[in-house]
């Protein structure tokens, strides 16, 4: 359910929903598009209420009452040509994020390992679906025995030829849907143990299935209608730019630093695909032009490593930084937007030492003091600007998105007259 799609930050996913309910699909394992960007309520209508196959998460609970909600199961038993396919279904381990959203999320190799131990003398094959990465897929075959296939995501790998640990197999199929796995499952007569044999399918080249295409083309009618709403005025432009300084980019720094109650705000100007006219803004193209589903979040960080950044931030080989995942769906990092701090630089002096002079909200700057920052959870990641990630007592915001910041900074009229003012200054400028 990746949010970046308008058909389904129009419709809440239930467009991804229908589509696996159309294509047959059986099993499903929430990911972190899923299960960290949707609030549980919004889970319970789409996977709960809509989705015609079983959901399976076995590390995810309900904080509240530590019980799975009803739409949820640990495993499932398929029949396929004679054999009973057991599916145990495991998500990443996010549990700093997951918590604020109500999901006690536990350590998944301890939850396959309880699952193996209750499924394997009633499965011919068991199957993993893992949402961990295959560094942690690896790991779990390793460790883990009873596992014959596990099914593996979340870091985007993609095994053209499936990887055999032990006696597990692990297969991948890429990312970005350009690919489909199709593994074929038989059982060695001599030792009726399963055998596999496994293909990635690029799926380029075939025709879109005209089914899918009308249950696309429906939702995004509607999810045009629920996003034209308007939810602010302007009575000038806001401009963005990625390469340098801009309004728009200074509104998003100045609602981070608010919504964080922070002395300075901080974030990447890439994450704006463009500025906004004059006149009526809509959510729609808030959402076009802030896509990520990237969140807000709080954290201490030492004067030396916010100087560091800001000297990057002077650098075309961090502006034009091309990025592609880790919730980003811009095109490259851009310049760093700030509020309350005021920068005086010299765009000829060298790389590392351009900055001249910095101040705090009117006050010198300190390279030894911790400043409270409110910026984005893409740069703890260690993402684009390194030393960010070097903060301390993070606090996340969940279910907020950037986008939601921007939406609330359109109805104040000071911080819209604010995000015009130079933060950036050049020597003799």
């Amino acid at each position: 359910m990746d949010r970046m799609r308008l058909e389904t930050e129009g419709s809440d996913g239930l467009v991804n929903i229908e589509l696996l309910n159309a294509a047959g699909y059986e099993a499903f394992v929430p990911g972190n598009n899923e299960g960290l960007t949707y609030p549980m309520g919004s889970l319970a209508e789409s996977l709960g209420k809509r989705a015609r196959f079983a959901v399976l998460g076995a590390n995810m609970r309900v904080m509240a009452t530590g019980e799975r909600p009803e739409w949820l199961q640990p495993g499932t038993i398929v029949k396929k040509g004679g054999l009973s396919i057991g599916l145990i279904g495991v998500t990443a381990a996010f549990a700093d994020f997951y918590k604020l959203l109500g999901w006690q999320v536990t350590d998944p190799l301890e939850a396959v390992r309880e699952q193996v131990r209750a499924m394997r003398s009633h499965t011919d094959v068991l199957v993993v679906m893992s949402h961990l990465g295959l560094p942690l897929d690896r790991r779990m075959a390793e460790e883990i025995e009873g596992i014959d296939l596990i099914l593996g995501g979340h870091t985007h790998h993609l095994l053209e030829e499936p990887l055999v640990v032990g006696r597990t197999t692990i297969c991948a199929a890429g990312k970005f849907g350009e690919r489909i796995g199709r593994v074929e499952i038989g059982l060695d007569p001599a030792g009726s143990r399963p055998v596999f044999r496994a293909e990635c399918v690029p799926v380029a080249a075939f025709p879109e299935d005209a089914a899918a295409a009308g249950i696309i083309g429906s939702y995004r009618e509607a999810g045009e209608r629920r996003l034209s709403r308007v939810i602010a005025r302007l009575d000038a432009p806001l401009p963005a730019s990625t390469e340098r300084e801009s309004p728009l980019g200074n509104l998003l720094a100045a609602g981070l630093r608010r919504h964080a109650d922070a002395e300075i705000g901080i974030v990447n100007a890439g994450q704006l695909l463009g500025g906004l006219a004059k006149g009526d803004v809509t959510a729609g193209q808030l959402h076009a032009l802030c896509p990520s589903p990237i969140n807000p979040c709080r954290m201490k960080l030492a004067g030396s490593l916010i100087r560091q950044a800001l000297e990057e931030s002077l650098l075309d080989e961090f502006t034009a930084m091309p990025i592609r995942g880790f919730g980003f769906r811009g095109e490259v990092l851009g310049a760093l937007a700030v509020d309350g701090l005021d920068i005086v630089y010299d765009p000829d002096g060298p790389d590392y030492g351009k900055i001249r002079s910095i101040s705090v909200n009117g006050s010198p700057f300190d390279e030894r003091r911790q400043y409270v920052v409110g910026t984005i959870d893409m740069f703890t990641f260690g993402v684009g600007y390194k030393s960010l990630r070097e903060g301390r007592e993070i606090r996340y915001y969940l279910p907020e998105f950037i986008r939601d910041i921007v939406a609330d900074c359109l109805g104040d009229p000071d911080l819209i007259s604010r995000c015009r003012q130079k933060r950036w200054k050049a020597v003799g400028t």
